[in-house]
């Protein structure tokens, strides 16, 4: 007689509901990032050894991730812990910031030795030791191999050296924008969208550019967050320019709000009135005719 076996409960938890969320930085001064683990009660500024493609890397916690009621499959982790460092993984963590600044430093004199037209931004070695890169911005193309021999002859190890943008520049630097909080960049955005004029107009922003650009002197980065909420709004609502009619009364647009979702309306009259949601919910949008198509004649 065959034996029995039960059949897993559907409220089994499962390895999923086992897991822990942390925030974590790869640096004092760097972008956190979520990351999960099966390690429960880590507390603020333990190191742990986070999982990389090139090997095990040392993480800052910066406390537990919140996780507003979610769903664990929904949980944003981008890394995963492994777990907690040693003693010796410790101490060659606090010595890595003095050998990048230090680095820095060297690197800062051989450019100017080369006389190339760089600007350094940020030194990252890899805790392994494999591998130094050198992040620079320029305005042109850079002949940095001469630099790159010399940097390979005084750390013995691979030196890549990675050219970046100016927003990618001030998301390492960081700093604070316009509204008195970190910048976006430096805190939580992964992927830089592409900004443009056109959202700052669809959300009746001042055109001024010392108003609507950030510290990297681009487009503000935040004018994307909300321009699909306004587009959707304002193709609800009447046109301006169109005509409406309203109580068997006309009007034409002049202006949409699309945070009051009212219109400001003049009448035939020249009478301006400003619009409820109630008042023109039940209009009627007057279609211009436009006449009939011209025939084309043939020769």
């Amino acid at each position: 007689m065959s034996e029995n076996v039960d059949e897993p409960s559907i409220d089994t938890p499962q390895a999923d509901d086992q897991q822990e969320y942390y925030r974590i930085r790869f640096r004092e001064d760097g972008q956190m990032f979520t990351a999960s683990s099966s390690i429960a009660g880590m507390v603020r500024d333990e190191i742990v050894m986070v999982k990389s493609d090139h090997g095990l890397e040392p993480a800052l916690i910066v406390g537990p991730a919140p996780i507003c009621g979610c769903r664990p499959e929904s949980w944003p982790a981008t890394h995963e812990i492994a777990r907690q460092a040693g003693s010796d993984e410790f101490e060659r963590f606090a010595g890595l910031a003095p050998f990048e600044k230090r680095a820095y430093g060297i690197c800062e004199q051989l450019i100017e030795r080369h006389k190339l037209e760089m600007q350094l931004v940020r030194v990252e070695r890899f805790f392994n030791g494999s591998k130094i890169i050198f992040y620079f911005t320029a305005d042109n193309r850079v002949d940095f191999r001469e630099l790159v021999k010399d940097l390979v002859q005084e750390f013995r190890t691979r030196v890549e050296m990675r050219q970046v943008g100016v927003r990618h520049e001030t998301k390492m630097i960081g700093g604070m924008g316009t509204c008195g909080r970190e910048l976006c960049c430096s805190s939580f955005i992964k992927k830089f969208d592409s900004v443009s004029i056109k959202m700052a107009k669809e959300q009746d922003l001042p055109l001024n550019p010392t108003k609507i650009s950030g510290l990297c002197n681009r487009l503000l980065c935040c004018l994307t967050y909300e321009y699909d909420a306004y587009r959707l709004q304002r193709k609800a609502m009447p046109k301006p320019g169109r005509k409406i009619k309203v109580a068997g009364k006309m009007y034409k647009v002049k202006r949409q709000n699309p945070l009051q979702q009212t219109l400001l309306v003049i009448s035939d009259q020249g009478e301006e009135k400003l619009m409820s949601p109630a008042e023109w919910g039940e209009c009627e949008v007057i279609r211009v005719d436009k006449g009939p198509k011209k025939e084309k004649k043939d020769n």
